[in-house]
């Protein structure tokens, strides 16, 4: 009963505008006497208690005031200082160098990734955590270096997993790269089991033959087997790589997206809506032969404008492969959409940073940023036919060719 009293008339005293300072500093004095409780049973006697002629080492009074971010708030504490110890006491509650609380610690590099930039960070944190937060730029900064301590980890990791699928392309971000590291090169895979997953995150110079050829030689050294299907645009860095690595087998897939806006632009703003309906159904034909039909409906429809027409034909057959592969599939192979999408994030990123004075710099927080993308990828879709296909099952307009022929016969 009498802890019921006391207790109701501390929360009379305490007014909503002062409970939270309340709350911090019980939790500060909570935190200081843990710590008190850590050495007694460290030294195995409680304060001011006399020792034994078996208990060895003593109290030494307090280190300097630390201050230590919560979510809860900042609090201030000292550390109990213990000599004449066989062995360094270190504390488990307050390690040495501790500033912040573990979920604080996970928060400040997510709030980076997802925006915040370094000079916002001081500014957004302070009401939350306290005018004694300890935030600063150098906590980032030793961020970045354990990313690129994981990254490296990463990038040299053995592929175990049968690819079947893999998406490429190269981001240039506003981040002042080297002009010899103008873009960061991206590989998407899926395996037989329909995880989605980056594979490679790469500098390279401007998507060149050379820097993808280093992409996958990297991806074939780390293990990875060639896949069934690359989806990319046009460049042609990566074709040539393809092709000097010696994958002969595995089939190419042109992007429609990035083929709609080349076509588009070479013909007037007036005629462009109109053009793009046309272009949008060539792609979503039910079978390669209707394809060719609309495409033919363009042509003769813009045969006035010769660049937009050449540029509809250039590399036909690579627009086309993907009906060669499971209907099932046709939505994630048309387009590099699979590796653009997980650029929004990243661009959002490089916009509030402005600069990264080091290529790894910038390289370890775009792929920290793609982990963070990986973690939404769905399962793809019919993860049966991922199988067929690795197994080299056929396919023409979509169905398996053993179907084909029975509804042929």
């Amino acid at each position: 009963m009498e802890k019921t009293e006391s207790t109701t008339q501390a929360s009379d005293a305490i007014a909503w505008e002062t409970l939270e300072e309340y709350i911090r500093l019980e939790v500060q004095s909570t935190v200081q006497d843990l710590l008190e409780r850590e050495v007694s049973e460290h030294l195995g006697r409680r304060r001011y208690e006399r020792r034994d002629g078996r208990s060895r080492g003593y109290r030494n009074g307090y280190g300097k005031p630390r201050k230590v971010s919560l979510s809860c708030g900042t609090i201030e504490v000292r550390r109990p200082r213990v000599r004449d110890l066989e062995e360094r006491f270190e504390s488990r509650i307050l390690p040495k160098f501790m500033r912040q609380s573990t979920k604080v610690q996970s928060v400040l590099p997510q709030l980076y990734l997802e925006g915040l930039a370094l000079r916002d960070f001081d500014r957004a944190l302070r009401g939350l955590l306290g005018e004694g937060a300890p935030l600063s730029a150098s906590s980032i900064a030793r961020l970045k270096e354990h990313w690129l301590e994981e990254f490296d980890e990463w990038s040299n990791a053995p592929i175990e997993e049968e690819i079947v699928y893999v998406w490429a392309d190269g981001i240039y971000v506003k981040a002042g790269l080297e002009k010899d590291k103008a873009a960061v090169l991206v590989v998407l895979g899926v395996s037989t089991d329909g995880v989605k997953r980056v594979l490679a995150v790469e500098p390279g110079y401007r998507e060149s033959t050379e820097s993808w050829k280093e992409v996958l030689w990297h991806l074939k050294k780390r293990g990875m087997n060639e896949p069934k299907v690359v989806v990319a645009d046009g460049g042609l860095g990566l074709w040539a790589a393809i092709r000097e690595l010696g994958w002969r087998c595995c089939k190419e897939q042109r992007c429609w997206n990035h083929k709609l806006l080349n076509v588009r632009d070479k013909l007037p703003k007036r005629l462009q809506d109109k053009a793009t309906q046309m272009l949008r159904k060539i792609p979503r034909s039910s079978t390669r032969e209707e394809a060719v039909l609309r495409r033919d409906d363009f042509l003769e429809e813009f045969k006035d404008y010769t660049k937009a027409c050449r540029s509809l034909l250039d590399d036909w057959d690579r627009m086309v492969t993907f009906y060669e592969l499971p209907r099932e599939h046709w939505r994630g192979l048309r387009t590099s959409n699979s590796v653009e999408s997980p650029f929004a994030l990243v661009r959002l990123r490089t916009t509030a940073a402005k600069r990264f004075k080091k290529v790894e710099n910038a390289t370890a927080v775009l792929w920290k940023l793609l982990m963070i993308a990986e973690g939404t990828f769905k399962t793809y879709d019919a993860v049966h036919r991922l199988k067929d296909v690795a197994n080299g099952d056929k396919y023409v307009n979509g169905d398996p060719l053993d179907t084909t022929r029975s509804k042929v016969a």
